[in-house]
């Protein structure tokens, strides 16, 4: 199995492609020049007919690296199915028919998405009377059309999965191997992610026929174009941050990251009621409300977008300046998938957490993963706070130990809301176990606090809930 590797940020022009006139006109038309290392070592293997293992974050130019052999290998003249990319979301699945289609805009080949969350019927009549020769689709609604026998796979020639560790993290592994499984056997297939977990091994050896690895950026722990810094600052006093911070840097276009979709949703009509514009993505809204924001995002007429990470996987915007970890991830690569969706293409970008008392162990583990400097800022706090002197690093290791252990949240706090009468003067946290959220303690009434998400790794989404 060959392997290969690259660190320039720099590759060859498309010219040396030598890509159907159409195409290369399309390309200088979008303004592509320069090809991205992905593309430089993905392109050639897969216009040779072989199949390639690709490793690269989001915003590397991957859906270029498999959209451009599958243009040049396709049969125009026939209108069915030769090509299949399953994907994890509903907006990836847009964005990447969308490339297609700019890219094979001077050709009679046709890109077209099919993912839930919308009546199927349309996409049935779809199917039937216009016919793609390029299919993107969720795993869930894709298996809906194949139960239907509204989809025939029996002339497909290229299948490529992308963002495959994403799609194991949201439960679809069964749903992956039951796809591959009616592809015709030779089939060219391609994978694409950002990690490679020991699922996305055992079906690149199952489904693929000695596939070359492409390494790029694999290790996505150091990330040098990205200028990451923290401050510590208590969970009451996040928003008033989170406002200072967006004011001092005068952000036109930020991500902001919470943890669940509750916050998500309030977060963002806070930031409303304060005169930003801003609108929240999440799986609680419809498709169309998605979309919407999205395409205002892009537009310009959204200066924050508030989201989940689930709900923004896939989004590739990029103008995208600031992300903002309102809540700190407990996953350390959920951290650098998140700060990777600014300072794409080579841009500069800016990232920053509010990091809380009962985050600074989730944060420890992201500084102890990463050479690059996470400077510690304190200019956006509110007046007359008084942040701890240590850093997260060292709050982590002077509170090290076995078993359960007391944090204090600036120190012991009073607890003087009448409404509350659980009978306790004072409130503290107390970390049951790593990953498994928190408790808080008032008095003697414990309450689980549910703003921290469970790994999604300790659970799956019911089969019947497809995306």
């Amino acid at each position: 199995m060959q392997i290969e590797s690259t660190e320039s940020k720099e590759g060859p022009t498309f010219d040396h492609l030598n890509l159907r006139p159409e195409v290369a006109r399309s390309l200088r038309e979008i303004g592509y020049k320069t090809m991205f290392p992905i593309q430089a070592q993905a392109i050639p293997p897969l216009l040779e007919g072989k199949d390639v293992i690709g490793q690269a974050h989001t915003g590397s130019g991957k859906t270029a690296a498999f959209a451009l052999p599958i243009i040049e290998k396709i049969d125009h003249a026939k209108q069915y199915v030769q090509a299949l990319v399953v994907v994890p979301t509903r907006e990836l699945a847009l964005q990447v028919t969308d490339e297609f289609n700019k890219l094979a805009k001077y050709l009679n080949i046709r890109a077209y998405s099919i993912y839930g969350g919308q009546s199927i019927t349309p996409q049935i009549e779809r199917l039937r009377k216009r016919s793609p020769q390029i299919v993107v689709a969720t795993p869930g609604r894709l298996i809906d059309h194949m139960e239907r026998g509204t989809i025939d796979f029996q002339d497909v020639r290229f299948v490529v999965l992308d963002e495959a560790d994403r799609m194991l993290d949201m439960g679809f592994i069964d749903d992956i191997d039951y796809i591959l499984k009616q592809i015709p056997n030779g089939a060219q297939t391609a994978l694409f992610s950002a990690t490679m977990p020991n699922e996305i091994i055992r079906i690149s050896h199952k489904y693929m026929n000695h596939p070359i690895n492409i390494l790029i950026d694999s290790d996505e722990l150091s990330i040098d174009e990205i200028d990451q810094s923290y401050a510590i600052v208590d969970e009451r006093s996040k928003f008033a941050a989170l406002v200072e911070y967006i004011k001092k840097n005068q952000i036109t276009s930020g991500i902001i990251f919470c943890s669940t979709k509750i916050k998500t949703q309030r977060l963002s009509e806070r930031l409303q009621a304060q005169g930003f514009r801003a609108a929240p993505i999440h799986g609680d809204l419809s498709q169309n409300r998605r979309e919407h924001a999205m395409n205002n995002f892009r537009e310009g007429r959204v200066e924050l977008l508030v989201a989940t990470d689930v709900a923004a996987r896939g989004i590739d915007v990029p103008h995208v300046g600031h992300v903002i970890n309102y809540d700190v991830p407990q996953d350390p690569l959920t951290y650098f998938h998140r700060i990777g969706r600014t300072a794409r293409a080579g841009r500069a970008g800016k990232a920053i957490s509010l990091v809380s008392n009962s985050e600074y162990p989730d944060f420890s583990r992201i500084v102890g993963m990463t050479e690059a400097e996470i400077k510690r800022i304190t200019d956006i706090l509110p007046p007359g706070y008084k942040a701890p002197a240590e850093g997260p690093r060292q709050h982590f290791q002077d509170r090290r130990g076995g078993g359960r252990r007391f944090q204090r949240d600036q120190g012991f706090r009073h607890n003087d809301n009448p409404r509350d009468n659980s009978g306790g003067g004072f409130s503290f946290t107390e970390k049951v176990s790593e990953g498994q959220g928190h408790f808080e303690q008032r008095g003697n009434k414990p309450q689980f606090d549910r703003s921290r998400p469970r790994d999604s790794r300790n659970f799956r989404r019911p089969r019947r809930y497809r995306n």
